[in-house]
């Protein structure tokens, strides 16, 4: 499955032309010099706008934001084995505004962390680099970027980790998300804050991850996404971070489904996970469901993965697409103190085609959160248990506890 070159060119060269079907009623250009970066295609939560500065003719803007996270953790795996650690789970630096117009934007995002930067393997490339990309948007409600940066997946990990209420993402999308990519993507945003509203999404990336440079003929992968606001918008873009941080005054509610077609796949979790040495074209489903009301938070994720003979390989060292499908169920309520209590249960379930390989597994983490400064500056201590079934009938339990700061601007 491929899209033939000229017609990624067609949708570039129409992208403009698209931008101007939209109504003198609903058009909004964009003319301010102040731009606060604040797009789908790159969510970043910031409750201030950072370090910035404007050339004196206006020609050029430039943000400068940085976020850390610094964490303790207890650990006990399967084995009854434990141990402690204590690390910079995050290190990021952030640049953002825009060159020549605020119609054209850029953003660059670089981590320094060692979990960020990932081992370096003969050959392989440095991972500082997250986001890379450029934007033009003529208005509103259309955006067009070009370069790497995340695809419109499951809501979870389109947020950003810095907006999270518990230290981490869930299993589910450790394992099934579909995180980082370089291509060109088209938004179209429509978010209304006391009506019915919605997005509209596309991706089409190379299908190959982050700081890659694969060589050869391999396929693209395509991203479709729809977001449905049947009440109205959240206040202060809040579906882009966990938490009723704005305390609704109305409930407000988000349906999303995102679907993703990546033809021809090099490595088992699409663009993550480990190198195959044959291609697998895979499929994904991402659905989200979230509710926000007077400082209660509740969410449901559905997500999955499916591969035409996902085993690649099966020996001592197998390599098999990681297949199957998870449920993620979360609920909060924030105190008027500004602590916040977490709960949330986690379901994956493999293949049968893989269950040889890898368990099934459940997860089970309780939180408390203390923000000091909203998301930007919180203090976050949870546990979680976790529970393994194997083919063969055996079960497994580990557990870990968890303190994290995150600070940033």
């Amino acid at each position: 499955m491929k899209i033939p070159f000229a017609l990624l060119i067609l949708l570039l060269s129409t992208g403009p032309l698209l931008a101007q079907e939209v109504s003198e009623e609903k058009k909004k250009t964009i003319t301010r010099t102040d731009n606060d970066l604040k797009l789908s295609v790159l969510p970043y939560y910031n409750f201030g706008k950072g370090l910035g500065m404007t050339s004196p003719d206006s020609l050029f803007q430039l943000n400068i934001r940085f976020r850390m996270q610094n964490r303790a953790e207890f650990i006990e795996d399967q084995e009854g084995e434990t141990s402690i650690g204590a690390y910079v789970r995050r290190l990021r630096l952030r640049f953002d505004g825009y060159v020549g117009s605020p119609q054209f934007l850029y953003a660059i995002q670089l981590s320094f962390a060692p979990d960020d930067v990932g081992e370096i393997h003969d050959g392989g490339n440095l991972n500082v680099i997250r986001d890379a990309v450029i934007f033009y948007r003529p208005n509103d409600l259309w955006t067009f970027s070009f370069g790497q940066t995340k695809l419109p997946g499951n809501r979870q990990r389109v947020n950003s980790s810095g907006a999270l209420q518990l230290t981490d993402r869930s299993i589910n999308n450790a394992k099934f998300n579909l995180d980082r990519d370089f291509g060109l993507q088209v938004h179209h945003l429509n978010e209304i804050r006391d009506r019915f509203s919605y997005n509209l999404k596309l991706a089409v990336t190379t299908g190959n991850g982050r700081n890659t440079t694969v060589e050869g003929d391999q396929g693209l992968s395509y991203t479709g996404k729809v977001e449905l606001f049947p009440l109205g918008s959240f206040a202060n873009s809040g579906s882009t971070f966990e938490g009723d941080i704005e305390r609704e005054s109305r409930p407000r509610v988000l349906l999303s489904a995102a679907y993703n077609y990546n033809d021809r796949a090099l490595k088992s979790q699409g663009v993550l996970g480990r190198d195959l040495s044959e291609a697998r074209s895979q499929s994904s489903w991402l659905v989200d469901a979230m509710l926000k009301y007077k400082g209660f938070t509740g969410m449901l994720a559905y997500m999955n993965r499916s591969a035409p003979n996902p085993v690649v390989k099966a020996s001592d060292k197998p390599e098999y697409v990681f297949t199957g499908h998870g449920t993620d169920y979360q609920a909060s309520y924030l105190f008027p103190s500004d602590y916040e209590i977490i709960g949330r249960v986690s379901t994956q379930k493999v293949s049968r085609a893989i269950y040889t390989y890898t368990p099934n597994q459940n997860q089970y983490t309780l939180g408390l959160t203390k923000y000091m400064w909203e998301h930007a500056f919180k203090f976050q201590t949870e546990v979680s248990l976790d529970r393994f079934r194997y083919q063969d009938g055996h079960t497994g339990k580990g557990w870990n506890a968890r303190f994290q700061i995150e600070m940033g601007i």
